[in-house]
């Protein structure tokens, strides 16, 4: 009977690191950590505080010189370097004297903490939900469209977009509570944002004395009822409304002014100067289309040199 010879650990050994070793030697090498960005051509967008008044003494209030946020975030339309500015009541017979009222608009933009646009987290949320592709695929689409993302990443955007759907009523309750205690009620603003220029709209919710972004609503173009409905659950909260904020949609306008009736609405600034910049900037292309044809035509303005470089470069006497 031939006796087996016993196995040799060794061999098992140097087999298992030659199989690991070309394992890894196929493997693309990646950095451990994230990579250092930089977007030299990223488009700037500071945003400032939009009250103007203290909501609880009515005193002007002043602008700070530092940004309370700065960061630079990913978007369809490309990269965007954006910054807040807040503002502070030097009040000191306010109750709110000192305290920090921050760039709300921030929010619109993107998710604390986030590098990348909410109209990146509607793109991702609506292909998945609607269109029913895999996240691999929307992220290689993102990575098409110039937007540097992993499919992990991927996932994890989606879920925050799952999540600013819902808005866990529980904690946003206590963390609402908070903001109402520290300026003695909420002002609520509503935005819509459409990330791919077509009928699909991303409604979002925040508070603005804070700028946290509260609940979102993605659909068609809905109608005031539709926004009523989304809005009930935020009306019965037991918080004081200290004005309402929204650009000029009909829709939103009459939205807002229906939950909170008692609450003043205000225009946004930004969206109200933009419409007031539209047709001033018609005028400017034209003006600057005409200037361009009258001064083209205009020799090079000759280069003039001073006493002291014409002494400088002239040929020494002999």
């Amino acid at each position: 009977m031939a006796v087996r010879a016993p196995y040799c650990l060794d061999t098992m050994r140097e087999g298992v690191y030659s199989r690991e070793k070309t394992r890894r030697e196929g493997m693309e090498k990646r950095p451990r950590h994230r990579p250092h960005r930089e977007y030299a051509n990223a488009r700037r967008v500071l945003v400032e505080c939009e009250l103007e008044d203290c909501p609880s003494c009515g005193s002007k209030l002043k602008p700070r010189r530092p940004w309370h946020t700065c960061k630079t975030i990913q978007t369809l339309q490309g990269p965007v370097f954006l910054a807040g500015k807040s503002k502070a009541c030097e009040n000191p017979n306010c109750q709110n004297y000192g305290k920090h009222y921050y760039a709300s608009r921030l929010g619109v933009w993107s998710l604390p903490k986030s590098t990348y646009g909410l109209d990146v987290l509607a793109f991702i949320g609506w292909e998945h939900e609607h269109a029913h592709r895999q996240l691999v695929e929307i992220q290689r689409e993102l990575n098409q469209r110039g937007i540097e993302i992993n499919e992990r990443n991927t996932g994890k955007l989606y879920r925050q977009f799952l999540a600013l759907l819902s808005a866990s009523c529980a904690k946003v309750q206590d963390e609402l509570a908070v903001i109402a205690e520290k300026y003695g009620g909420l002002i609520w603003a509503v935005d819509a944002l459409q990330p791919e220029g077509n009928g699909r709209l991303l409604y979002v919710l925040y508070e603005v004395q804070s700028g946290k972004p509260v609940a979102a609503l993605q659909s068609e173009p809905v109608s005031e009822d539709d926004l009523v409905a989304w809005l009930r659950p935020y009306q019965a909260l037991p918080f004081r409304v200290l004005a309402t904020l929204s650009d000029g949609e009909s829709t939103l306008v009459a939205a807002l002014k229906a939950c909170w009736t008692e609450a003043p609405h205000q225009r946004c600034q930004a969206h109200f100067l933009n419409n007031l910049a539209e047709a001033v900037l018609d005028h400017d292309n034209e003006l600057r289309k005409n200037l361009r044809q009258d001064l083209g035509g205009l020799p090079p303005v000759p280069e003039t040199r001073s006493e002291e470089e014409d002494a400088s470069t002239a040929t020494p006497l002999l």
